[in-house]
């Protein structure tokens, strides 16, 4: 932005967009912004072939985003437009703030978590790889979504897994239970999106995908993203409870896998409870601004939850949810049963633990036949008598 400078909105030919009454038939607020003058910003170009150009646009005084001399923007060029049309405002620059953003984020995963933190940093970094170069080109190629979901998502955990967790037997126990889960919300997805006729065409970004490539299997891109979105937090419950499972077994190693899996569940029911109010929470955020657009419409609960648009969300929650529930108890038996198989008690006698018995034996064998030679006891036959017991307590016969 080179240049802010206030003018009427009449003299550059800008008029504000009428309100429409609201839903709930309040007319809409008159005279807010009228009077207020309208912001004439001149732009220049500062990359490409056309650096240095400077074209001009109008920003109305009700639109949600002003400018500022100085500020960054990011403009679109239309090369078949007239010149003076050629250019336009797209969006703001936020590179700054998201660079420093991530750093902050970062910092504060080194900070806390050490080496493993920067574990887990790379292997963020390697799921956006499999992300970019193997999921996203291989939809876009025409393959199943859900086949590509599965390979991809696994590829991702198997990577985060081992990288952050090492190749251990607790590490495999967490992969199979996350993987045995992965299927589980992919069958399930597979039947209720099915079975309740979504579409999986609800917004105008999954209609523009469609219209550019109408190969893709919308419905399939639907499922791929339950089964994305779900990995995450499965690791997280099924890296959880092998962990509780494992650390049970240290406290207590003659502790059998029925008593390990008992103990773990109960540290899993409340991880049951606080995970899954986090899944739905967190899509009822993400689907926030189309919730209210139902309250002010004052629909009714079952005609909102029966609409494709919040139907949609409702399958992806519940089906990612079943599968965190199942992930618990699958993940702890499995842990159970291979900790105990792992770990069976040795039960060698320690040679203190017989030895004081022995002494006494060999007390009790010298003061019925034993003589004294030189304060040292002998056998019956005269030679020294054998060491029974490597702590046993000599006794000198009167």
């Amino acid at each position: 932005m080179v240049k802010v400078a206030e003018v009427n909105c009449a003299d550059v030919h800008a008029e504000q967009q009428p309100q429409p009454p609201s839903p709930t038939g309040q007319p809409p607020a008159k005279g807010a912004d009228k009077g207020k003058p309208c912001q004439q910003t001149t732009i220049e170009v500062t990359t490409g072939e056309h650096k240095g150009r400077t074209f001009q646009t109008v920003v109305t005084p009700d639109a949600l985003r002003h400018y500022t001399t100085g500020q960054e923007v990011v403009v679109a060029y239309s090369p078949k437009a007239p010149k003076e049309l050629q250019y336009s405002v797209s969006d703001v620059d936020r590179s700054l703030p998201m660079w420093l953003l991530a750093a902050i984020f970062a910092f504060a995963v080194v900070i806390v978590g050490r080496l493993r933190g920067v574990l887990a940093l790379v292997a963020l970094a390697a799921s956006f790889v499999v992300l970019t170069l193997f999921i996203l080109p291989a939809i876009l190629q025409g393959s199943n979504p859900l086949v590509v979901a599965v390979v991809g998502g696994s590829a991702i955990m198997l990577i985060a897994l081992y990288l952050c967790h090492g190749l251990t037997a607790r590490t495999s126990v967490a992969v199979l239970g996350t993987l045995a889960s992965l299927l589980l919300i992919g069958l399930l997805g597979s039947v209720f999106i099915g079975w309740a006729l979504l579409t999986g065409n609800t917004d105008d970004t999954t209609g523009l995908v469609h219209g550019l490539y109408p190969d893709i299997e919308i419905r399939g891109l639907l499922l791929a993203g339950i089964i994305i979105g779900s990995l995450g937090v499965l690791d997280d419950v099924t890296v959880t409870q092998t962990a509780a499972v494992w650390e049970l077994k240290e406290a207590d190693p003659s502790a059998g896998w029925r008593k390990l899996y008992g103990a773990a569940m109960r540290i899993g029911r409340d991880h049951i409870a606080s995970v899954v109010n986090t899944l739905v929470l967190a899509y009822a955020g993400a689907a926030l601004p189309l919730l209210l657009l139902f309250s002010i419409a004052q629909s009714s609960v079952g005609t909102v939850a029966s609409s494709e648009v919040v139907a949609e969300e409702i399958v992806r929650t519940l089906v990612g949810s079943i599968g965190l529930v199942a992930a618990v108890p699958l993940t702890t038996l499995l842990a159970a049963l291979v900790v105990s198989a792992d770990r069976k008690e040795q039960t060698v006698p320690a040679s203190g633990d017989t030895g004081a018995g022995r002494g006494a034996g060999a007390g009790a064998t010298m003061g019925a036949g034993a003589g004294v030679s030189g304060g040292v006891p002998t056998s019956p036959t005269g030679g020294r008598p054998g060491r029974r017991g490597g702590r046993g307590k000599r006794r000198k016969q009167g």
